[in-house]
């Protein structure tokens, strides 16, 4: 008998529609892509020869790779001020989304309850229930004004997403203070998820919860190198947070996972600073990108939630009769365009759709921003 636990989990549903785009190309079909959740980069490759042999082929630091910590540690303080010691409080992961389960892994109980923003990553809520925890949600449009609503006896920890994936809001220091002291004031923990911290603009500078919370008094930190440096199927990620903390994620990845992929590490140690400088600035070309394509959405006259950072928009299709999961189904048969239903990220986001600019031209994507508008006008709510 299977466990019901994991029977009644939802599959992480921009994975499954990525899934159904992999399967169409293979069958020669022409898709517009606007639901990859990553950045296409123009990154070398760079030699593997020069890593150490025959090192890179056995397990290495089940913290990682040590000279890597130190980098991240480095990263960290150069470019958010925020200080953390690398030989004891980072722990590097494959990957943060498994980082940010580690980290509900460490803090939550069966039966705590962790509050969700919507709109929220959509395995959040999944992974509250994987550790045996009750996800509450805040209702899209209230944000972080709203979190303290939903604060009970039970509650234990809230997630926040800065930069937020899918709106690409980027919380700044106001609201990040609020959430640090609700948490303080009720002795909760905020897990941070910054795994699009580099995808900012230069005029509206990221601020990491470490900021706020400069002793992780209540904070862990979850960040993504693959994510942030245009290599996200590497899978490579890491955890901040206090030693107590960190320990305990660290005998949670030992039972998991051993260590992240050592010759991954290696080669992101040898080569961190030639890959920061070979995409910070074609991250700056697509949050430009992001511009144009915003004027291209309000000239479409459609309505995307607030934000100016990643590569998300977060559409409205509420002039629609049609709910999210509908509405993708049809884009995507009827229209050859994929993009992620809004139901994904929480129950009060189901009258929206994601997209995602990062792995297709400007021509591909305002085409398929014309058949989103299209099929929205098609199935156009009839008023009487």
């Amino acid at each position: 008998m299977m466990n019901p636990s994991i029977d009644a989990l939802s599959e992480a549903i921009s994975i499954k529609y990525n899934n159904l785009v992999y399967e169409l190309r293979s069958n020669g079909a022409d898709i517009i892509v606007l639901s990859l959740g990553e950045a296409f980069f123009d990154i070398p490759r760079y030699d593997f020869g020069v890593l150490p042999y025959p090192d890179l082929y056995h397990y290495s630091h089940s913290r990682g790779l040590p000279s890597l910590r130190d980098r991240i540690a480095k990263y960290y303080s150069d470019s958010y001020s925020v200080v953390a010691d690398s030989s004891r409080e980072v722990l590097i992961t494959a990957g943060s989304k498994i980082g940010v389960y580690y980290a509900l892994q460490t803090i939550v109980q069966p039966g705590d309850e962790v509050i969700l923003i919507e709109p929220f990553w959509v395995s959040y809520s999944e992974q509250v229930k994987l550790v045996g925890g009750v996800p509450k949600f805040v209702p899209i449009g209230d944000g972080i004004a709203g979190v303290e609503d939903q604060v009970s006896s039970k509650t234990r920890a809230i997630i926040v997403n800065n930069p937020q994936n899918p709106t690409g809001k980027n919380f700044q220091c106001d609201d990040l203070q609020r959430l640090f002291d609700i948490a303080s004031k009720h002795k909760l923990w905020v897990i941070s998820d910054e795994a699009y911290s580099d995808f900012v603009r230069e005029d509206d500078a990221f601020i990491s919860f470490g900021r706020v919370d400069t002793e992780f008094e209540r904070t862990v930190i979850v960040n993504s190198i693959s994510k942030n440096f245009g290599i996200s199927g590497w899978r490579i990620g890491y955890l901040i947070s206090q030693q107590p903390i960190v320990d305990n994620a660290l005998k949670i990845a030992q039972h998991t996972m051993t260590c992240a992929p050592t010759p991954l590490l290696m080669y992101l140690d040898q080569y961190f600073e030639e890959i920061i400088q070979i995409t910070k600035p074609q991250i700056r070309d697509l949050l430009q990108k992001r511009g144009r394509v915003n004027n291209v959405i309000n000239q479409l006259e459609l309505i995307a939630e607030p934000g100016n950072s990643t590569f998300y928009f977060f559409l409205d299709i509420s002039s629609s009769s049609l709910a999210s999961i509908d509405f993708c189904d049809r884009l995507l048969a009827e229209h050859f365009v994929a993009a992620v239903p809004g139901i994904g990220y929480g129950e009060s986001c189901d009258h929206h759709i994601r997209i995602s600019i990062g792995t297709e031209s400007e021509d591909r994507i305002n085409e398929g921003l014309m058949r989103i508008r299209d099929l929205i006008e098609e199935t156009q709510l009839k008023h009487s």
